[in-house]
């Protein structure tokens, strides 16, 4: 998103959270924006059928070494998302980010450094990442 962005970001929704400003109805409103996100991608299954979603065990031959699991892990996703539920998924994303970016802001925290942060160890560890 780049520092100036999200710096943004995080400015413009600790001024306009107002009428949820306690941490307690921040962490709630994460939590219930989580579960939209859930539900639209399960609304993009059941009532759209723009997804599928067929699951099963994930198999993984033994000899296989830890760079090659990516190559036999499987999303258990089919098809894609429609231009709707793209739609509906992206707001339910972004209010999800809001109420992140909010907790942040309320506990002093920069996004974009976590972010940065979270990068910079995932490049250092890698694969070694995954344990």
């Amino acid at each position: 998103m780049g520092d100036k962005n999200c710096q943004q970001f995080q400015n413009s929704v600790s001024e306009y959270l107002v009428r949820h400003r306690s941490v307690l109805d921040v962490m709630s409103k994460l939590q219930e924006a989580s579960a939209h996100v859930n539900r639209a991608i399960v609304k993009s299954v059941t009532t759209c059928g723009c997804l599928k979603i067929d699951a099963s065990k994930q198999s993984i031959p033994h000899n296989a070494t830890l760079p090659e699991l990516a190559d036999f892990m499987q999303t258990h996703l089919q098809g894609s998302l429609c231009p709707n539920c793209a739609e509906v998924l992206e707001n339910e994303l972004g209010n999800a980010l809001f109420y992140l970016a909010g907790i942040c802001a309320l506990l002093g925290l920069d996004m974009d450094r976590i972010m940065c942060k979270e990068n910079n160890r995932l490049e250092m560890l890698g694969m070694y990442n995954l344990m």
